[in-house]
């Protein structure tokens, strides 16, 4: 099934959480339900105070691997639209850094297919993290408890 209602946004800018929901459901009466997350950077990871989040990716190609879940999510599950707008550049913590906004006729469609673009998200595309610490900088590696997320769905990580 195809997903009509569909946008991908790599920005270094902030969004407004209220404002990309209500766009994505304006005007589809057959919307029952709206489900959204929303990933924030954290102050700690690992132990260590963490003071900026770095993100790079490859534009265009991670526009691509982003659509690609979609039209995976679209197979799986009935929904009506979705919104991804994940950030890149230097984030501090509490900044958001991701929403996932999904809708569909039924609650059960939205939630297990945020949760499984999620998932994808997080293992599959291509972003590169960096922390900055008192400790010095670090690349963020894939978590064992991602790809672990990810393989419930029935899909192998990339990342070993």
């Amino acid at each position: 099934m195809a997903v009509e209602r569909r946008s991908v946004t790599i920005q270094t800018g902030p969004f407004d959480l209220g404002a990309e929901v209500a766009a994505l459901r304006a005007g589809d009466a057959g919307v029952g339900a709206v489900c959204a997350f929303l990933g924030t950077v954290r102050d700690v990871n690992d132990g260590d105070a963490v003071a900026t989040l770095e993100l790079e990716h490859y534009p265009g190609m991670t526009e691509r691997a982003i659509d690609a879940m979609i039209d995976e999510a679209a197979r799986r599950f009935d929904i009506r639209g979705v919104r991804v707008i994940h950030r890149v550049g230097a984030l501090q913590p509490q900044d958001p850094i991701v929403l996932v906004a999904v809708t569909s006729a039924h609650r059960g469609q939205a939630f297990q297919a945020c949760e499984f673009l999620m998932d994808y998200l997080k293992t599959q595309a291509p972003f590169w993290k960096k922390e900055h610490t008192p400790q010095g900088a670090r690349w963020v590696d894939a978590r064992v408890s991602d790809d672990a997320a990810l393989a419930r769905w029935g899909i192998e990580a990339k990342n070993a």
